[in-house]
């Protein structure tokens, strides 16, 4: 079987807008978390979201960049990032098994909920392209147009999970055989009125922090309040390991193992057990033992139960006791990207891997007790990292973990 690397990295967040920058705000703990304006969503309280000031006029001509949906025009801009990042030119031969593996949760929900307002407002007929922007499949299509790649191009709706879940299974098309390279990963935008009043009526939002709103989204803090949404687009560049040598490819990391598994639980309440059983597999899939494994990008959404029952997997997993690996929550300062979290999520696991620096938990400075493992409070930490895993679990108990190691020829 083929062995699988990382060779470009592209990314649209609230905390960057290009991988280097994106990691230096982690570092920083530079968060991207703001108020809402309350001509975007008129409610009686305050709500916060990972905001991204995103022209997509930079990117392409407005007649052109009308016709992508706002979670389409992050993929586009994120994709071509990783493909510029990872020098890849394929030939019209090489083309026919590149593919595209990504991941959304609700697709182009800003155009669907646009087109209909206005229909039901009676503002007019519906817009003629409402489908194919709003389409979930539509990001992974005008990836595939746009570069060309006429391998299989495949889209995944796992909630949360949804883009580790692509990157997982781009993984294992590249090393059983089907293709040579994918673009993988995913793009989400949620911050709409109706998006935000369905997260707030759920109760599972964080109002603004009184204090400084910017300090909303606090995970595995005994003052968290809920999670924070947030929008943008991650992809990375998976190829064979011997293209990637063959070409003198900069290698971020090798993708060794994924793990998948359902709780088979409840459609919103996480379970450990579904937790503990998708990071086995990955382990078992890596070959690498839990001692192996310095860091793991946890899921860490601040939900009150979600934090204590993600820890006390990583618990069963690593043990209570012995060597086991820090662990920080990203989405402090870039809020949950639902469908791209997990792409988000692995682009800060590469390069704290290749950069041997670990991104911390921010605003952690009154820890619950029930969330009592090593989980970086506040300020980055210089480590030897060597093997990452990364934890993306969405409602429906859809659960995917990524293990990546440094690469060793």
């Amino acid at each position: 079987m083929s062995r699988v690397v990382v060779t470009g990295l592209g990314i649209i967040a609230p905390v960057g807008q290009c991988a280097a920058e994106f990691f230096e705000g982690l570092v920083a703990a530079r968060s991207g978390i703001r108020p809402v304006s309350p001509e975007t969503v008129p409610l009686p309280h305050s709500l916060v979201a990972g905001h991204v000031d995103f022209d997509a006029t930079r990117h392409w001509p407005a007649y052109q960049s009308a016709q992508f949906d706002r979670a389409t025009q992050f993929a586009l801009a994120a994709a071509s990032q990783a493909i510029a990042d990872g020098s890849i030119q394929l030939s019209e031969e090489q083309s026919l098994r590149a593919g595209v593996y990504w991941g959304t949760g609700l697709g182009g929900a800003t155009s669907i909920e646009e087109s209909y307002r206005n229909f039901f407002a009676g503002n007019g007929r519906v817009r003629p392209t409402t489908v194919v922007m709003g389409m979930n499949n539509a990001a992974a299509g005008q990836i595939s147009i746009t570069h060309y790649l006429r391998g299989p191009v495949l889209n995944f709706s796992t909630a949360c999970s949804s883009s580790a879940s692509a990157i997982g299974e781009a993984y294992r098309a590249i090393q059983s055989g089907h293709a040579d390279v994918v673009v993988a990963g995913g793009s989400e935008a949620l911050i709409t009125l109706g998006n935000l009043n369905a997260w707030d009526a759920m109760r599972a939002l964080a109002h603004a922090d009184a204090v400084d709103p910017s300090r909303s989204c606090k995970p595995f803090s005994a003052n968290r309040a809920g999670l924070v949404l947030g929008e943008g687009a991650a992809a990375l560049v998976l190829e064979r390991s011997d293209w990637a040598v063959r070409r003198g490819a900069r290698i971020y990391g090798e993708i060794v193992g994924y793990g998948n598994a359902s709780d088979a639980f409840n459609i919103s309440k996480p379970d450990a057990g579904g937790q503990v059983r998708a990071m086995r597999l990955a382990l078992a899939d890596a070959r690498v033992l839990p001692e192996e494994i310095d860091y793991v990008n946890a899921h860490g959404t601040a939900t009150l139960v979600g934090d204590v029952v993600e820890t006390n997997a990583l618990k069963e997993v690593f043990g209570t006791s012995g060597r086991r690996p820090c662990v920080s929550s990203t989405k402090a300062l870039h809020g949950h990207l639902m469908g791209a979290s997990g792409a988000v999520e692995m682009v800060a696991s590469v390069i704290a891997l290749e950069q041997r620096i670990v991104p911390p938990t921010a605003h952690l400075d009154a820890p619950d007790p029930a969330c009592d493992l090593d989980y970086v409070p506040n300020e980055a930490r210089r480590l030897d990292v060597r093997a990452v895993m990364s934890n993306s679990f969405g409602f429906g108990g859809m659960n995917a973990v990524l293990v990546t190691r440094r690469y060793q020829p």
